[in-house]
């Protein structure tokens, strides 16, 4: 077995990212993915109207008491009218409780998508790309429900152990980003994998690629962070929220379903690879299969030739 070769590893990374985000891309624009995303936008916006009848001015009343009840923002709320922003004054409940729904929000479309999208996505990416690929099933449905929701709850401890930290220029540009793109990176990649990858064979790609993957991660949650700046658009405009959110919304779905294709590529570009070429990189011994059911590893002559473009 040949020696790690960090260098190797670094412009396989490079290649893979960029050949996959094309990909992507293109898989997007496809009329079938366009359909599926109006799917979880249906279902938040649903949600968001009714959530929104019954509790969007109780919530307002709300935050504005509590904003009311200290001094220092009351201090803030009346030199920001002092300063002749007074419309100000009034739109700043109603963009808190914007802001504190936002992370819900995501979280929905992110779970919708892996639901409803990405099972559909993958294997779409498959079937036109890697449907030479032996299907060893290492993934299950409750397997992925539970890493899922535990990774959804560990970034949302982290939202909330940060906030904090938000207030430190600049780090409410940094660690929700890098929060979201970690838990992208842990959904979409389970997610990529669980039909075609044995157990050791992801576990593998996620310790070989992780560097990659998180970029992968990172980047599409700054693309996330981009529908926030609809609220900039609330501020002024705030009776356009009913139109503002559902925009949002789909936002997030595009931005979540381009990701999950861009996890898709990638990490399944990845595994091509590892089966290629194992001495490369070496993939832990798989569990035994029940004699019943025994399976038969991958022959690589019939592989068919990986991009190396």
């Amino acid at each position: 077995m040949r020696p790690f070769d960090a260098g190797a590893m670094y412009a396989c990374r490079m290649n893979l990212l960029f050949d996959s985000f094309w990909r992507a891309l293109t898989y997007l624009l496809l009329p079938r993915v366009i359909f599926l995303s109006f799917l979880p936008l249906g279902l938040l916006v649903v949600a968001s109207l009714v959530l929104g009848y019954f509790y969007w001015t109780p919530a307002v009343e709300w935050v504005d008491a509590q904003l009311q009840a200290f001094a220092v923002t009351q201090s803030i709320l009346n030199w920001l009218e002092d300063l002749g922003w007074s419309s100000l004054r009034s739109m700043f409940a109603p963009l808190v409780v914007l802001f504190v729904a936002t992370p819900v929000m995501v979280v929905s479309s992110l779970l919708l998508v892996s639901v409803f999208m990405t099972p559909v996505m993958v294997d779409a990416v498959v079937a036109r790309r890697f449907k030479h690929m032996e299907a060893f099933k290492g993934g299950s449905f409750w397997g992925s429900v539970f890493w899922s929701i535990g990774s959804t709850a560990l970034a949302i401890i982290a939202l909330l152990v940060s906030m904090p930290l938000w207030l430190v220029p600049p780090m409410v540009l940094v660690l929700p980003p890098l929060i979201w793109g970690w838990l992208t990176y842990r959904v979409f990649t389970y997610e990529a994998l669980a039909e075609v990858a044995t157990k050791a064979e992801r576990e593998t790609v996620f310790e070989r690629h992780r560097l990659g993957l998180l970029s992968v991660g990172i980047i599409t949650g700054y693309l996330g962070a981009a529908p926030s700046l609809l609220w900039a658009s609330g501020a002024m405009f705030i009776a356009l929220a009913p139109v503002l959110v559902p925009l949002a919304i789909w936002v997030y779905t595009l931005v979540f379903a381009f990701s999950s294709l861009w996890f898709a590529h990638y990490a399944l570009a990845a595994l091509e690879r590892l089966r290629v070429n194992p001495a490369r990189h070496p993939v832990p011994p798989a569990p035994p299969a029940p004699a019943t059911e025994a399976l038969t590893a991958p022959d690589v002559d019939d592989a068919v030739e990986v991009s190396q473009k």
